[in-house]
């Protein structure tokens, strides 16, 4: 029996920004993932790390937050696969374009206006004015990934069921204090239901190009810049899908087809497709922190279904890393350190993130 100070399953971003910051902190920590490193939703991300426009509100500070956190953090620990080549976002519509004003008063990151002209000289003809984000860009999904877990064990291992004695957490030949469940909406391990963690279908395809684009735009879609010769183009775009589906070519050269009333697309030629499945929650915020015990908070306390409040129990030492939708490399970082302050010090988690604020609506509903 291998003795670990945690080990967390499933190494897409999450997964992987943990381990990270955990082992920055002299934790011996071991990760498991079914597939291999950014196997699902993380390895076909676009992974596009910028702020979020819209209306000022929780969701759109802590995305902006965890913005600022992100971009740093992979410039000063991994340039070479994040692309700072800013970011355009064009409205979708004629009513979107009328929100852009109002949305300009929320935005805090640095930012530059574009106006319609200024973007048709970047061969981007649409009949809007855009925001541009200079600190923006994008990065290698699997080479972050990758790196991150550079010199920390890992295997590739179907974790079907674990058990809980003496202190430890025992998963077949390996032991540890800690457990954490990032395997995004995949779960059989424990009962998360009350979280609603659910799957955003998503797909994205490389293409080849000698188009001269310097910067990544996001308007329906994302378009990365030409990096190399390549440019991505992907969505997050299919709610509802139960089960991972085969990746097909029709999907990514739909995609070019989109593109095309952005950009000159004549040239792209498809090279690589990705497809995977992120996990969203129910109000769209992420979800790191403990796991309750809900068999016993149900059992000990019934009325807790008409409202009634109660201290709430947890499961030992068991932890929650998922729901970080679309935005999982603009998250990940600083959450991950958020988590793992949690996990070795016990500082608090922030509230907005905090699974418990949806265990009481979930009990109403029963």
């Amino acid at each position: 029996m291998k003795f670990y100070d945690t080990i967390i399953i499933g190494a897409g971003i999450a997964g992987a920004s943990l381990a990270h910051a955990l082992t920055q902190q002299n934790q011996k920590v071991l990760v498991l993932d079914k597939k291999g490193i950014a196997s699902g939703g993380s390895g076909a991300a676009g992974a596009f790390v910028s702020p979020k426009i819209g209306l000022a509100s929780p969701l759109h500070s802590l995305t902006n937050e965890a913005f600022e956190y992100a971009k740093d953090f992979y410039l000063n620990h991994c340039p070479e696969y994040y692309a700072q080549t800013g970011v355009l976002r064009i409205p979708k519509d004629d009513a979107d374009a009328k929100k852009f004003p109002i949305y300009e008063k929320a935005n805090s990151n640095a930012y530059e206006h574009y106006d319609s002209e200024r973007l048709k000289a970047l061969g981007i003809d649409v009949p809007y004015d855009g925001f541009y984000f200079p600190e923006a860009g994008a990065c290698e999904a699997l080479d972050i990934c990758v790196f991150l877990l550079k010199g920390i064990d890992f295997h590739i291992h179907e974790v079907k069921q674990m058990h809980h004695s003496n202190g430890l957490w025992h998963i077949d030949g390996y032991s540890a204090t800690n457990i954490v469940i990032a395997t995004g909406f995949e779960n059989k391990l424990f009962d998360m239901d009350y979280m609603s963690v659910h799957g955003i279908w998503g797909n994205r395809g490389d293409f080849s190009s000698s188009l001269d684009l310097p910067i990544s735009m996001h308007q329906s879609m994302s378009v990365g810049a030409n990096v190399d010769g390549i440019i991505k183009l992907g969505a997050t775009h299919e709610r509802g899908v139960k089960d991972v589906k085969p990746c097909e070519e029709k999907e990514s050269l739909s995609l070019k087809e989109m593109a095309s009333e952005l950009i000159d697309t004549s040239d792209l030629e498809l090279t690589q497709m990705y497809c995977g499945m992120r996990a969203g929650s129910r109000d769209s915020f992420p979800l790191i922190g403990k796991v309750i015990d809900v068999d016993t908070m149900l059992e000990t306390h019934p009325s807790i279904k008409k409202g009634r409040k109660f201290p709430l129990k947890y499961i030992d030492n068991l932890y929650v890393y998922n729901g970080l939708g679309g935005r999982g490399f603009v998250f990940a970082p600083m959450l991950a350190q958020m988590l793992a302050e949690h996990i070795i010090e016990g500082k608090e988690i922030d509230k907005r993130v905090n699974p418990d604020r949806l265990f009481l609506k979930w009990c109403r509903k029963l």
